[in-house]
């Protein structure tokens, strides 16, 4: 693995990184050399975004078709006043170039669907699944077991939130394969059993925790510190305060 040398004003950003024997210089590196993709530039993906943006990774690319709208800024924190009516992804470029010039941004206005994400995906490392709906979410965790790319998903609901890591193209430390995203969900929800965030609510800070978690996911990933949520659902109480973790397997 090739590296381009940090200049005076990247070390002095990621200073605190750096000294981190976990992290250091090399740790890094890898994190300037990663390619990311964000599904959505939304409430999960706006802390997802500015986090991993923050972290220095090399290369973020924002997939997203929809326009900012007032009831977005409760929670979609990478969006301001001024980009009311403008497209998600290039409000979303120019805050992430405000909050660190030294990374690349990708922008892909449009939707995925089944015709375009494979070329997409492979383009980039990981991938960060922060969209709104279920069929978009089994769509990614199918094409990126395909194209072998690690899959950082989550989602929320009014008060709740679940983060996981998909890899099921690779083994356990038992030589078992990783679970699939059917494995945790065998089929999508019966259409209008999970209203959206516009007919529901939403607690605005959620996805700032949810998003969050996420980007430490991602992190984790590209500079192999720590055990990354393969195999383990995180889910979330905002109410209660309460996190618990379920372990679930690959099934035969």
């Amino acid at each position: 693995m090739s590296y381009s040398p940090f200049s005076d004003l990247e070390l002095e950003r990621y200073a605190r990184h750096i000294i981190m024997r976990e992290i250091g210089g090399a740790g890094q590196q890898k994190l300037k050399k990663a390619r990311v993709l964000v599904v959505g530039a939304g409430g999960l993906g706006s802390p997802i975004l500015q986090y991993l943006a923050a972290a220095g990774v090399g290369m973020l690319g924002i997939v997203d078709d929809d326009h900012v709208s007032l009831s977005n800024l409760q929670r979609q924190i990478i969006h301001d006043t001024a980009a009311i009516g403008q497209p998600k992804v290039e409000s979303a470029v120019r805050s992430i170039a405000r909050q660190n010039p030294h990374i690349s941004v990708e922008a892909h206005c449009l939707r995925l669907n089944q015709d375009n994400a494979s070329a997409l995906i492979e383009n980039y490392d990981i991938v960060v699944d922060g969209c709104d709906n279920s069929e978009t979410r089994y769509m990614l965790a199918e094409i990126c077991e395909v194209l072998e790319r690690p899959l950082v998903s989550g989602a929320i609901g009014r008060f709740d939130g679940m983060v996981t890591v998909l890899k099921p193209y690779a083994k356990d430390e038992t030589g078992r394969l990783n679970p699939r995203y059917r494995d945790l969900f065998p089929v999508p929800p019966p259409a209008g059993s999970a209203p959206a965030c516009a007919e529901a609510g939403v607690l605005g800070v959620l996805p700032g925790i949810i998003g969050s978690l996420q980007a430490m996911e991602v992190i984790k990933l590209i500079t192999g510190i720590g055990e990354p949520l393969i195999g383990r659902l995180l889910l979330y109480d905002a109410l209660a305060c309460r996190f618990e973790t379920i372990r679930y397997k690959r099934k035969l």
